[in-house]
């Protein structure tokens, strides 16, 4: 495959992945990550897309990792990184990598709006049952989902 092609496979999975299709995502950045293995942008947006469609956390994570260790200079790989862990429920090692972007590059708003996204807990909708209880879980996530 041509470095435009990749480049093609590489854009059109971003932006499956943008618009909610991550599972038709995948697909693409694997392809894109098959053509050049050390990008550490391909790394790291497979490694979300596994995160998003798959719930593969070690996978994602260890894509995601790599991919920071690779590109170290480069807000978007931190922000999936801790978009990844945050996802897999570790919001502590979350919050801690992207404090660790903001110190590494200062005060950036990309970075600031994802950690106020990933410390900000809504009370549970069904306040008498405790937060991991099967019915607020589940009104949780339909409230989260609606427009």
């Amino acid at each position: 495959m041509v470095d435009t092609d990749t480049l093609a496979e590489f854009k059109h999975g971003v932006a499956l992945l943008n618009n909610g299709h991550p599972q038709l995502a995948m697909a693409h950045l694997r392809r894109a990550f098959e053509c050049e293995r050390q990008n550490p942008l391909y790394l790291s947006f497979l490694g979300l897309s596994i995160a998003r469609a798959e719930r593969n956390w070690d996978q994602a994570l260890e894509l995601c990792v790599i991919a920071v260790q690779l590109g170290r200079e480069e807000v978007q790989l931190h922000l999936n990184l801790a978009e990844v862990y945050a996802s897999a429920g570790r919001r502590a090692v979350a919050l801690a990598t992207l404090d660790a972007a903001l110190e590494l590059f200062g005060e950036d708003e990309r970075i600031r709006h994802a950690r106020s996204g990933v410390e900000r807990r809504r009370s549970p909708v069904l306040p008498f049952l405790r937060r991991d209880h099967t019915l607020n879980r589940a009104f949780g996530k339909l409230l989260c989902t609606a427009p």
